[in-house]
C-alpha cells in the first residue's frame, strides 16, 4: 500500500518542510506545498487558516493544535488586533522573526527583508524557562525533535531561525532575501506612505510597498537614523569562538557540558590550564548542539605570546583584523583549550566550517557595548505617521557571558508587538512612545528570579511577564523629543548628548557647603572651632571630635587631653579607617601641617557623603547612642576587617608574635553592627595613645600613622611616581597608584579582603599566589592535575599527590576496588545541605570536565542519546514538568534518592531532573560572576578617565594664586563632584567585591566538600596516616570557608535590618 505522501503531494512537501535544515529547501519546500494548495504564499494569518483548512494531514494536526492554542488567545481578538497594519521588518535573527510571529498573529500584513541568503550561524544561545516554553507552544519539536534534550538548555542560533522561519511562513509572513535595507523614502506628497530603500533592484510590489511601522532587528552594526547609542565600556575583552563537528558518538555523548567556569571564582582552574597549555583564560563554556561549541574569553598578552597575535595595536579593530590574526596559531590556540577543558575525551577535534566554507572560529572584541537611548520613535510628514521600533543587537548588545542575549531579545520583541497592538488601537503617538520606554527600562533589569514563575501565563501583555510593571513610568511629556514632525531639516536634539556636568547626588556641592557641614557636626565640643578646611584642623581635636560624633564609644573627648596634634589626628585617621570604611588620602603628618588643604577638603567630603543624614549636633557632646546610621555597615568597612582578620591569621599560621590574639572571626562572632559601637580590634587599646607611644601597629595590624608616614601620599609606594589626590589607593599605611597595586605573579588587580604582603620579600600577592612558608594557602583550590592524582599527600610543599608511595598490598587494595557504586555495599554519604548540592554529588562524573572530581564515571550515562532515539512528542510533556519547581514533598523524595547514586541509576528522569537543576545552579554562578567581572572592567575604565580627569583639575587649582578664591570656586566645584562620583565608585566596587568573595567561597566550600568526602567514604581500615592528617587539614579548611561565608551573611543580614527604619512605612 502505497504511504499518504507517496499519493498526497501535499503531505509529501509539508514532511519536507517540517525537516528542512537548510534555509532555500525551507522556502521551496513551502513554496511546493503552497502551489499544491494552490495558495499563494505571504497571505496573512488567513493564509494559515487555508493552509490548514485544505491539509488534513495526522502529521500536521499536532502544529496546528498548538499555533492555535497561541492564536486563540484573548489579547490577538482571532486576528483583528491590527488587520488594518502593514509591517516591516528588516532582520531575520531570531529576534526579528520573533517580532514577525507575533505581528502577524495580531493579524498584520508583515513583510520581512534580510540581506543574507542562508542561516549559517552554529554559536549556541543559552535558555530561560520562559523561552522554552515559548518555543515548544510554537511547535518547536515539531520541527526540531532535538530541543532541549541535554542537561543543558540552549539551541544554536541557525536552528533557532530554521524553526521561527517556519512559523513565520505558515503564518503568512512576506519573506525576501538577499535584499538590504538602507534607508527611509518619506511620503513625497499627501496621501501618499512611507516606503523602504532596498538595495539591489527589487520587484516593484515590494519596492511600492508603503508601510506605517517598521520594526528594525538588523544587528548592533544598524541602527535606523534618528537613534541615539550610547556605549558601554570596560577593559579590553577579547572572545573566542569555536564549533567543532559533533559526530554523535558514544564517546561524544558522554562528554559533559561546561555551564561556564570563571577565573573570578575558580583560579586554579586557570592556574592549571595555564601551566599545562601556557592558555590564558578569564572564562569558558562548552554546549554540546549541532556542534560542539566553545567559547572563552582569552587575555591580549597570552595571545601575543603564543603567536596568535602578530603585534600588539591600540586599536582593537586592528588587532583583531585578519590580518593581525594568524589562523594556524588560533586553531591550536583553541584546541589545546577545549581539550583541556574536557580531558581529551571529545577525541580529535574537526573544525565545524562556516558560510564560506572556512574553519567556523572567531576573535571578537566585547570591550564596548552598544545600548540605544529609546527603543521607538514615531517620525510623521504629509500626516503619514510612522512608528519606528528596536529589537534585537540594535537595541542592546548583550554581554554574552549573562547568556541573556535570547531571552532579553524575545522579552523586547513581545513589548515591540504589544506597542504596535496599542498603536492599532489609536493610542496617541506620546501615549504608546511613553508606554513602550517604561517597559524599556525594565528590560536590563530582568532575570528568571524576577520575572512572574509561572511561564505558562506568559504572552503578549506585559502584566503577565513583569511583577512590578508600572507603564506610567515614564510620563508622554518625556518622550516628546521622540516624535517627530518632518516639516523641514530634522534638527539635532541637545539631549542626545551624554549630560555629565549635573553633581552627583549627596555631593558636597560647594566648599562653603562642606565647611557648613562639617561645622553642625563640631558644634559643642570643647577646644573645637572649625574656621575652615585646613588649619582648623590641625590640632587633631576637630577630626577626633567628628570621628566621636559619627561613632561615639570609640573615644571620650576627655581622653584627648595630653595628646600631641599628630598622635590625635593619627588616631582619629586610624578610627575613621577601622571603624568608618572611610580611606584616608593624605597622611596625618600632612593634616597637621596643613600643607594640603584640597586633599584634605577630598577626605571631608567623603564623610559627608556617607553621612550626609546624620542631623546637626546642637547637644554638644551628645551624639548618637544606640541608632547606627547608613553608609557606617558599608562593604568598603567589611572588607576592610576582613584584610585585617586574614592578616592575623596568616601571622599566627607563620608562627609570629600575635601577642595571644585570635582572629576575629573566631573571638568577634558577633561582627560590630551598626546599633551598637563595636569592640576595637583585638590588640588595638580602646584608648588614644599617650604621648610617648610609638604610633606603630603590631604585626597583625602592619599599616603605620603618623611619624612614619612622613612624605607619604606624594610618591607611589611601588613605582616611586608622583601621586595626584584621585589617584591614591591606600593600603597597608602607603599609597599606591590603582594600577601598581596588582599581584606580584599574575599582576591581577588587588581588592580589599583578597590579597597579603609576603612578610620575606615584601611583594603584594593574590591569596591564590601568596607564598606561604610551611603552609598551603587557604582559599586554593586544587586544580585537575592533583585531583587526578592517586592519593593526596599531606604536606602542601608537593606541587602534586603523585609523588605518594604505595606498598605492594597497598596497590593490590587499590586495584581490587570496587569504584562501581553498589546501594548494598556503599555506606551512605553524609547528607548535604540543600539539592543543588546532593544532585553535584550524586552525578560528580557530570563536572569532571572542569575541575570537580569524578568518582563516579558511570553515571553520565548518556542522556542526550537516550532523547535523540526517542525524540516523540510525549518526551515534551516530560520535560515541560521539569521547568517546574520542586514542591517540598518532591524535593524530599529527590534528596532521598540522591544519597544512592545506584537508585538515581533507577530514576533516569528524575536524575536528569536533577542533573538539570545541577547544571543551572552552575550558570546561574557563572552568569552572577561575569556580570560582577563586566561592571568591575567596567568602574576600572570609568576611574582611570576620572583619575586623568581629576589630575588636570588638581594640577588647575593648584597653579592658581591663593588670593583668586572667586576663580577657584567653579574649579573646586567640579574637584568635588569628581571625588564624589569616585567615592560612589568605589563604594560599588566594595559592593561587587562581597559578591565575589562570596562565591569564591561558595566555590571553595564545594570543592572542599567533596575532597572531604572522599577520604570520608573510604574505610578506615584503607587510611593511612598521611590520609588522616590531609582529612583533618580539609576539614579545618572546610570550618573556616564555613565561618567566613557565616561572617559574610550575618554582616549582609545586619545591613538589611540597618535599613528597615529607614524605608517608608518600616515603623509598624
Amino acid at each position: 500500500m502505497a504511504s499518504p505522501t507517496a499519493t498526497n503531494p501535499a503531505h509529501a512537501h509539508f514532511e519536507s518542510f517540517l525537516q528542512a535544515q537548510l534555509c532555500q529547501d525551507v522556502l521551496s519546500s513551502f513554496q511546493g506545498l503552497c502551489e499544491a494548495l494552490g495558495l499563494e504564499p505571504g497571505g496573512g494569518l488567513p493564509q494559515y487558516h487555508k493552509i490548514k483548512a485544505q491539509l488534513n494531514y495526522w502529521s500536521a494536526k499536532s502544529l496546528w493544535a498548538k499555533l492555535d492554542k497561541r492564536a486563540g488567545q484573548p489579547v490577538y481578538q482571532q486576528g483583528r488586533a491590527c488587520a488594518h497594519t502593514k509591517c516591516l521588518v528588516v532582520g531575520a535573527g531570531p529576534c526579528g522573526l520573533r517580532a514577525a510571529v507575533e505581528l502577524a498573529l495580531l493579524g498584520a500584513r508583515v513583510v520581512l527583508v534580510e540581506k543574507r541568503t542562508k542561516f549559517s550561524r552554529h554559536n549556541v544561545l543559552h535558555l530561560w524557562p520562559f523561552t522554552i516554553h515559548d518555543l515548544r507552544a510554537l511547535g518547536a519539536k515539531k520541527f526540531y525533535g532535538r530541543f532541549c534534550t541535554g542537561t543543558l538548555d540552549h539551541i544554536s542560533i541557525r536552528q533557532l531561525q530554521l524553526l521561527l522561519l517556519k512559523v513565520a511562513l505558515l503564518l503568512g509572513v512576506e519573506v525576501h532575501w538577499g535584499v538590504t535595507f538602507t534607508g527611509l523614502q518619506p511620503p513625497p506628497k499627501k496621501g501618499s506612505g512611507w516606503r523602504a530603500q532596498l538595495q539591489p533592484s527589487c520587484p516593484a510590489q515590494l519596492a511600492n510597498y508603503e508601510f506605517d511601522v517598521l520594526i528594525s532587528a538588523a544587528g548592533g552594526k544598524f541602527v535606523p537614523e534618528g537613534f541615539t547609542v550610547r556605549e558601554m565600556r570596560g577593559k579590553l575583552a577579547i572572545g573566542i569562538t569555536v564549533n567543532f563537528v559533533n559526530g554523535r558518538t558514544v564517546e561524544e555523548t558522554q562528554v559533559p557540558e561546561i555551564s561556564g567556569v570563571a577565573r573570578i571564582y575558580n583560579q586554579s582552574f586557570f592556574q592549571s590550564l595555564l601551566k599545562a597549555t601556557g592558555i590564558d583564560l578569564e572564562n569558558i563554556v562548552y554546549y554540546k548542539d549541532d556542534t560542539h561549541y566553545f567559547v572563552m574569553t582569552a587575555k591580549k598578552q597570552c595571545l601575543l605570546r603564543l603567536g596568535v597575535l602578530r603585534q600588539d595595536w591600540p586599536e582593537t579593530d586592528r588587532l583583531l583584523g585578519s590580518a593581525n590574526v594568524v589562523p594556524e596559531a588560533l586553531q591550536r590556540f583553541v584546541r589545546a583549550a577545549a581539550d583541556f577543558a574536557t580531558h581529551g575525551k571529545l577525541g580529535k577535534l574537526e573544525f565545524a566550517r562556516d558560510a564560506h566554507g572556512r574553519p567556523d572560529i572567531s576573535a571578537f572584541d566585547f570591550t564596548s557595548m552598544m545600548r540605544a537611548e529609546s527603543s521607538a520613535r514615531v517620525q510623521e510628514k504629509h500626516g503619514a505617521r510612522l512608528l519606528l521600533g528596536l529589537v534585537g543587537d540594535c537595541l542592546v548588545e548583550p554581554f554574552w557571558p549573562l547568556g541573556t542575549g535570547v531571552a532579553r531579545g524575545f522579552l523586547a520583541a513581545f513589548d515591540a508587538a504589544w506597542m504596535v497592538k496599542r498603536w492599532a488601537e489609536g493610542a496617541g503617538p506620546l501615549e504608546v512612545l511613553a508606554e513602550r520606554e517604561s517597559l524599556y527600562q525594565l528590560l536590563s533589569q530582568t532575570s528568571p528570579e524576577n520575572m512572574h514563575r509561572n511561564v505558562a501565563q506568559y504572552g503578549l501583555d506585559p502584566t503577565t511577564r513583569y511583577p512590578t510593571l508600572n507603564l506610567r513610568a515614564v510620563t508622554p511629556n518625556q518622550v516628546q523629543d521622540l516624535y517627530d514632525v518632518v516639516a523641514k531639516e530634522p534638527v539635532r536634539r541637545n539631549s542626545d548628548k551624554i549630560d555629565g556636568g549635573k553633581p552627583a547626588t549627596g555631593a558636597a556641592g560647594t566648599q562653603e557647603e562642606l565647611l557648613r557641614w562639617c561645622q553642625e557636626q563640631t558644634a559643642g565640643y570643647p577646644g573645637v572651632h572649625v574656621t575652615d578646611l585646613s588649619s582648623s584642623w590641625a590640632d587633631g581635636r576637630a577630626l577626633c571630635a567628628l570621628v566621636h560624633r559619627l561613632r561615639p564609644g570609640l573615644l571620650e573627648p576627655s581622653e584627648l587631653q595630653g595628646l600631641g596634634a599628630l598622635e590625635a589626628t593619627a588616631w582619629a585617621i586610624k578610627m575613621a579607617e577601622h571603624e568608618l570604611g572611610i580611606t584616608p588620602v593624605l597622611s596625618a603628618k600632612v593634616v597637621v601641617a596643613g600643607s594640603d588643604p584640597l586633599g584634605l577638603i577630598a577626605y571631608l567630603s567623603h564623610f559627608h557623603s556617607i553621612f550626609k543624614n546624620v542631623p546637626p549636633n546642637p547637644g554638644g557632646l551628645e551624639g548618637p547612642t544606640s541608632q547606627g546610621f547608613p553608609g557606617t555597615s558599608s562593604a568598603v568597612l567589611f572588607l576592610g576587617k576582613l584584610q585585617r582578620t586574614l592578616q592575623r591569621t596568616r601571622a599566627q599560621e607563620n608562627g609570629e608574635d600575635t601577642g595571644g590574639k585570635k582572629p576575629r572571626l573566631e573571638v568577634e562572632a558577633n561582627s560590630p553592627s551598626v546599633e551598637e559601637p563595636p569592640a576595637p580590634d583585638c590588640g588595638v587599646p580602646p584608648t588614644p595613645p599617650s604621648q610617648n607611644q610609638e604610633l606603630t601597629w603590631t604585626p597583625a595590624d602592619p599599616v603605620v600613622w603618623g611619624p612614619v608616614q612622613a612624605g607619604a601620599g606624594d610618591l607611589c609606594a611601588l613605582c616611586g611616581e608622583h601621586l595626584y589626590i584621585l589617584e591614591r589607593l591606600c593600603a597597608e599605611g602607603r599609597f599606591f597608584h590603582r594600577n601598581c597595586f596588582r599581584c606580584h605573579t599574575c599582576e591581577a588587580m588587588l581588592w580589599q579582603g583578597g590579597y597579603g604582603q609576603h612578610p620575606e620579600d615584601g611583594h603584594f600577592y593574590c591569596l591564590q599566589h601568596l607564598p606561604q612558608t610551611g603552609h598551603k594557602e587557604d582559599g586554593t583550590d586544587p586544580g585537575p592535575e592533583s585531583q587526578e592524582a592517586t592519593s593526596p599527600v599531606p604536606d602542601p610543599s608537593q606541587p602534586t599527590r603523585r609523588l605518594i608511595r604505595l606498598s605492594s598490598p597497598e596497590r593490590q587494595q587499590l586495584s581490587s576496588l570496587n569504584l562501581t557504586p553498589e546501594p548494598e555495599l556503599e555506606p551512605p554519604p553524609k547528607p548535604p545541605r540543600s539539592c543543588a548540592a546532593l544532585a553535584r554529588q550524586a552525578l560528580e562524573g557530570s563536572f569532571v570536565g572542569w575541575g570537580v572530581p569524578g568518582q563516579s564515571p558511570q553515571v553520565g550515562v548518556p542522556m542526550e542519546e537516550e532523547e535523540e532515539q526517542s525524540p516523540s512528542s510525549s518526551d515534551e510533556e516530560k520535560e515541560a514538568e521539569e521547568t517546574v519547581a520542586l514542591d517540598s514533598d518532591t524535593e524530599q523524595a529527590l534528596l532521598t534518592l540522591a544519597k544512592n547514586s545506584g537508585t538515581m541509576s533507577k530514576y533516569p528522569t528524575w536524575r536528569r531532573t536533577l542533573m538539570r537543576r545541577a547544571r543551572e545552579e552552575e550558570m546561574k554562578r557563572f552568569c552572577k560572576a561575569q556580570a560582577v567581572q563586566r561592571r568591575l572592567n567596567e568602574i576600572e575604565t570609568a576611574l582611570g578617565e576620572l583619575e586623568a580627569e581629576g589630575t588636570k583639575v588638581e594640577l588647575a587649582l593648584r597653579s592658581q594664586s591663593a588670593s583668586l578664591e572667586q576663580q577657584k570656586s567653579p574649579w573646586l566645584e567640579q574637584w568635588l563632584q569628581l571625588v564624589q562620583k569616585k567615592n560612589n565608585l568605589l563604594a560599588e566596587e566594595a559592593e561587587l567585591m562581597l559578591t565575589v568573595k562570596e562565591l569564591n567561597l561558595q566555590e571553595q566550600q564545594l570543592q572542599l566538600d567533596q575532597e572531604l568526602r572522599g577520604y570520608m567514604n573510604q574505610e578506615g581500615t584503607l587510611k593511612t596516616p598521611a590520609d588522616r592528617q590531609a582529612e583533618d587539614q580539609l576539614l579545618k579548611k572546610l570550618v573556616d570557608v564555613v565561618n567566613q561565608r557565616d561572617e559574610l551573611i550575618r554582616f549582609q543580614e545586619e545591613r538589611r535590618l540597618s535599613e528597615l527604619p529607614s524605608k517608608p512605612g518600616a515603623q509598624g
